[in-house]
């Protein structure tokens, strides 16, 4: 059976170059090159959304490739396509860059200039390794090898507008409906999911920050198994020890969890750091709530701007909520659509705050009355962004946003 191998190269003499080589090798098969990280993501999601068995033997990924970097893309393919073998091709063979690509999940590095021999030698290597990989998947009964779940975040245009309740309803309509779903906390600092469920923990997401290598088991020793059946992934109970989870470690974290659950909600709070940045970012739905006061509204579109000075997301790949809507008030949807230049959701959250009152204070939000307007709205709003088994399929959904790692001091450098 011929090995299929997917270049992956942004340089067109380099596409020329490596696909010279590998059409000359036995046994080959290589596809049509990518050129860009999105593209090589989009590429292997589409295939194995199909089968494990149309994924590629091998993916080559060139030093060049852009716009996520290099070791971030070998890590993402790793993590969400466990069957396919990632080698890189780079001019630095020193021993720390060997040693980082092997901690990444690449399974070989060629040196530039390439060279056939050794070209040949690595990809096959690789494309046994796979082959046994596949075997090994196709009697398991727990591996997930789909394109991996869906991440939305959901951030507030300031404090206090119902971002974190409106996270945990998103996630707990998604769970009933019968899709594993995991919730982050990634309020750093101020986080409160653990309070608005009333969990006593031990572990948070501080604890996954310096791990290179988050396995399933690793993974599921820090997640709080919550009765609704959601898996909790929690912020520090010491604020401080939110500085301990940097921009890469974030992308860590949301690509692990991706891997394992169909759906991820991730509770961003109001204040962007340089993690919260990276997860709305790599999301596939990213939500903004706001209330439809004009001090909210200002913040939203303050938020939005800085965004996209950040060239962390587009206003058009924004969707906002809107909370506490009344019929009465000035403010309506619309004009915060035309504020903002955002889409703005048609499900609309009722103000009804003595609804809530009583299980946000009592640590209970997870017991809503099913037949209050505020519950029912947001689960409604989860079918609409097509978190719902059975509504229609990610309406809201913008595609994974595997843009640029720039690190977060870069953002506010473009932003000046």
């Amino acid at each position: 059976m011929p090995t299929r191998i997917l270049p992956a190269v942004g340089d067109a003499d380099a596409v020329r170059s490596l696909t010279t080589l590998l059409s000359q090798l036995p046994d080959a098969e290589p596809v049509v090159p990518v050129t860009d990280s999105t593209q090589l993501i989009d590429t292997l999601a589409r295939l194995a959304s199909e089968s494990i068995d149309e994924l590629p033997e091998v993916v080559v990924v060139h030093e060049r490739i852009g716009p996520v970097p290099a070791l971030e893309l070998i890590r993402e393919v790793a993590l969400r396509f466990p069957a396919v073998g990632v080698i890189l091709v780079t001019s630095d063979v020193s021993p720390g860059l060997f040693q980082a690509a092997m901690d990444y999940g690449a399974r070989g590095l060629i040196s530039l200039p390439l060279g056939y021999e050794e070209l040949a030698t690595r990809v096959h290597a690789v494309a046994q390794w796979s082959v046994g990989v596949r075997r090994h998947l196709g009697a398991a009964t727990d591996v997930f090898t789909g394109v991996g779940g869906t991440v939305v975040t959901v951030s507030g245009a300031k404090g206090g507008v119902g971002a974190t309740t409106t996270a945990i309803q998103l996630a707990l309509a998604a769970q009933a409906s019968g899709r594993t779903t995991a919730l982050l906390d990634m309020d750093l600092q101020t986080g409160d999911v653990a309070s608005y469920l009333d969990v006593q923990f031990r572990r948070s997401v501080a604890d996954l920050a310096t791990i290179t290598d988050i396995s399933p088991r690793v993974l599921a020793d820090a997640v709080f198994p919550h009765d609704t059946g959601l898996a909790l992934l929690l912020a520090p109970g010491e604020g401080e020890r939110g500085e301990e989870v940097t921009e890469r470690a974030a992308r860590q974290i949301v690509s692990a969890l991706r891997s394992r659950y169909e759906v991820v909600l991730v509770d961003c709070g109001a204040q962007l750091s340089g993690a919260g940045a990276a997860v709305v970012e790599m999301a596939d739905t990213a939500l903004l709530v706001t209330t439809p006061d004009v001090v909210a509204v200002r913040g939203a579109k303050r938020a939005v701007r800085m965004w996209d000075r950040l060239q962390v997301r587009k206003a058009e790949e924004t969707t906002v909520v809107v909370n506490r809507h009344s019929r009465s008030t000035e403010i309506q949807p619309a004009l915060i659509q035309k504020i903002t230049g955002t889409g703005v959701a048609a499900t609309v959250i009722p103000a009804n705050f003595k609804e809530l009152q009583g299980a946000v204070d009592a640590g209970r939000v997870h017991e809503l009355d099913a037949k209050g307007t505020v519950k029912q709205a947001l689960w409604t709003l989860a079918g609409e962004l097509g978190l719902v088994k059975g509504s229609e399929a990610n309406s809201h959904r913008n595609g994974g946003r595997e843009r640029g790692a720039l690190t977060f001091r870069r953002r506010r450098e473009l932003g000046r």
